[in-house]
């Protein structure tokens, strides 16, 4: 019966589709990241519109000239180099969107995203207390996800993700011609450059976050759920 009643203990909580992608997003993330600030150093400057330059008042963030927005070591390559960190951001790109739907088409077909990620009745009843156990940093080892990891989790991959592979597809040219609308829906093609740029800072925070959340909840028990599938829940679970 002990033994029974340990091994009831154990769950098998991530699937392989979901950590296969997982790493797969955090690879890109890093790679994107870092060349795109990179990119972003070539011409530290934001718009909002189309169209940039002399003739246009439409700045909303500048750092100058010839400034380096970033230092060498947050950016990939470390060194000014914007040709190899354009070649990096668009191959990491693709690897994001494959990822991502790779990850939608079995999150669907497993239940995942229905049973898991899409919140319920019971989650707006618990907010509260879930707010109150996070804000104490005691996290517990639960079977489900609570209704903050599920708003957290659901901000990134159904707004910040689609967010920021959209934008990166208004700034392509190829993109442009092939459906001009995408560019005229964001705003120009400069507005979505801003947009990508504040997408891009929102995932980072959640990504500083999300590891802030797997140190205080047990990193031991969150890392092998990654890894392996196998989540050991708390007592009473």
């Amino acid at each position: 019966m002990h033994s029974n009643s340990k091994r009831s203990r154990w769950i098998k909580r991530q699937t392989r589709i979901t950590r296969l992608t997982h790493w797969a997003w955090a690879l890109s993330m890093f790679f994107l990241l870092g060349s795109g600030l990179q990119i972003f150093n070539a011409h530290p400057t934001l718009y909002l519109g189309d169209q940039s330059g002399f003739d246009f008042d439409n700045t909303v963030l500048s750092l100058g000239s010839g400034a380096r927005a970033f230092p060498a070591w947050a950016t990939i390559p470390s060194g000014v180099d914007l040709a190899t960190g354009r070649i990096i951001h668009f191959f990491f790109a693709w690897v994001l969107v494959g990822s991502l739907f790779l990850w939608f088409l079995g999150a669907l077909l497993s239940g995942h995203l229905i049973c898991d990620l899409i919140p319920h009745k019971a989650d707006l009843r618990d907010f509260k207390e879930d707010v109150r156990v996070h804000l104490r940093l005691r996290l517990p080892h639960r079977r489900h996800y609570g209704p903050l990891q599920k708003l957290s989790y659901g901000l990134v991959l159904f707004i910040l993700f689609p967010l920021i592979v959209a934008t990166g597809l208004a700034m392509s040219p190829g993109i442009n011609a092939a459906v001009p609308w995408l560019s005229e829906v964001l705003g120009g093609r400069q507005t979505a450059r801003t947009l990508h740029f504040c997408a891009a800072f929102g995932f980072l925070a959640f990504f500083i976050v999300h590891v802030a959340m797997v140190l205080l909840a047990g990193p031991v028990n969150e890392m092998r759920s990654m890894i392996t599938g196998w989540y050991h829940l708390d007592e009473g679970e």
